[in-house]
């Protein structure tokens, strides 16, 4: 297929002036700044917060850059990864006008932000094993088409997509494929952002908020062919990225030991509550995962939610979800919780 990234831009995109800050205009050190109508008495923090951070987020590239093995210019750095996923909608999708695929059952922000942006949805399930239907996808196409979303590892089922129907769906289709790896770190699958080289139309988006624990700092990257992310730097709010989500960020990536560790510990783990979980008669099936959480499909999935409630321990719900009818989907947490979990459901009986 052709991909043109002009052909698919909205026209007011490829106008759009973005808007210049002070840090824009500047860029280097000075002993004085004022530029910016900041306040330049300080912050009432003990960190300075009185400045505007860095709109392009250089620190945090360098250092993504480095374990990602991709160049800077190359990833975008948003305010979690739903940032990322509404840019794409905003530059791409003309409102009433075009559509975009998913496949569920998948991320639940796919069809918020379509909404939001009033872009038409376009739904082709998983198959029963939740794999691509390459049929269903090719048949859904049409000129108006912008987008494709696919999760992998998925959520809420926990799988890989298979990497080859993947590569089939960006090979032939002359828009944009989106990979969400936000669970990619407890994969055995390798990530798509080797493949960028290969296929202009692909964006893989990540996260900090899974396997690097940084969930309340909310950072997602999105990693895309130079001319891609020139595009989403321009949508963008000009400090999309406060200045202590971009410090502590940085301090973390840092740690990488100590994230790679916690990865292993939650895959050990993940065998671990799968095998236990399928010595329970009220459990039909224990679905295979390549994330740090189990969907498990159940007898009766609401008074198991239920009965866990009672007993203090949250999990998700997910059995009004296609596909995942009478599924509970549990996220694997430390070996005490995880312990705690296992005793409240042998306490569980449903006649």
């Amino acid at each position: 297929m052709s991909f043109d990234l002009n052909n698919l831009l909205r026209e007011n995109i490829k106008n759009l002036v973005p808007y210049s800050s002070a840090r824009d205009e500047f860029k280097g050190e000075a002993s004085v700044y004022l530029d910016a109508n900041e306040n330049s008495y300080g912050s009432p923090l003990p960190e300075p917060y009185n400045r505007y951070p860095d709109p392009l987020q250089a620190l945090v590239k360098e250092k993504l850059s480095k374990i990602k093995g991709v160049p800077p210019r190359n990833i975008f750095v948003g305010n979690g990864s739903d940032e990322a996923i509404d840019i794409l909608f905003r530059a791409f999708c003309r409102p009433g006008t075009d559509n975009v695929i998913i496949v569920p059952p998948t991320y639940g922000m796919y069809e918020v932000s379509a909404n939001i942006n009033d872009v038409r949805l376009k739904r082709v399930k998983l198959t029963e094993d939740y794999q691509l239907d390459l049929e269903g996808i090719a048949e859904a196409i049409d000129p108006n088409t912008r987008l494709i979303f696919i999760c992998s590892p998925n959520n809420p089922t926990g799988n890989s997509i298979n990497r080859e129907d993947i590569e089939t769906v960006i090979a032939n289709f002359d828009g944009i494929v989106v990979i969400d790896e936000a669970y990619i770190n407890y994969s055995r699958q390798k990530t798509f952002i080797r493949e960028l080289t290969e296929y202009a139309n692909l964006v893989v988006i990540q996260t900090l908020s899974k396997a690097w624990g940084l969930a309340g700092l909310r950072v997602g990257m999105a990693f895309a062919s130079e001319e891609i992310i020139e595009v989403f730097n321009k949508v963008k709010p000009p400090y999309n990225m406060n200045d202590a989500s971009q410090r502590l960020a940085s301090k973390a990536l840092d740690n990488i030991e100590q994230v790679n560790h916690w990865i292993r510990e939650a895959v050990t783990a993940r065998e671990k509550v799968a095998r236990e979980l399928t010595a329970f008669p009220f459990v039909l099936k224990v679905y295979p995962s390549d994330a740090n959480f189990i969907l498990v499909k159940t007898t009766d999935a609401k008074e198991i939610y239920q009965h866990l409630v009672k007993s203090g321990i949250i999990v998700r719900d997910r059995s009004k979800i296609a596909l995942c009818e009478g599924s509970l989907r549990i996220t694997i947490g430390t070996p005490a919780e995880n312990e705690q979990l296992i005793k409240a459901l042998a306490t569980f009986n449903n006649g």
